[in-house]
């Protein structure tokens, strides 16, 4: 599945001044990772959020919001937005903010 070239540009500008930040293509799309943790990704036009475990619920419960569930169950932790989710530059700047917030909660790789 190939992945919205426009999504990845618009996050590639949120996050150009970020220090950790690496891009690795893996399950058909594209992944960003921070300080070597997974934290946003986008599968065809659909925006990957890892929020965390405690997040989660919270997450699930907002408009375009669904369970991520790429292997065929859920991943707590992880949820699936959909475009209409972050039409605007701020709802995309609030989900990588919320995204990486949790990672830098993990320890170091």
């Amino acid at each position: 599945m190939a992945f919205d070239e426009g999504l990845a540009e618009r996050i590639r500008e949120l996050l150009k001044d970020r220090r950790g930040v690496a891009e690795r293509k893996m399950f058909g799309g594209l992944a960003f990772m921070l300080n070597g943790h997974m934290f946003v990704g986008i599968l065809g036009d659909t925006l990957m959020a890892r929020v965390g475990p405690e997040a989660y619920a919270k997450a699930l419960a907002q408009k375009h919001v669904r369970e991520m569930d790429f292997t065929g169950k859920p991943m707590k932790g992880y949820v699936f937005v959909a475009p209409e989710g972050f039409e605007s530059d701020a709802a995309l700047e609030s989900w990588i903010g919320r995204c990486a917030k949790f990672v830098q909660t993990l320890p170091a790789k």
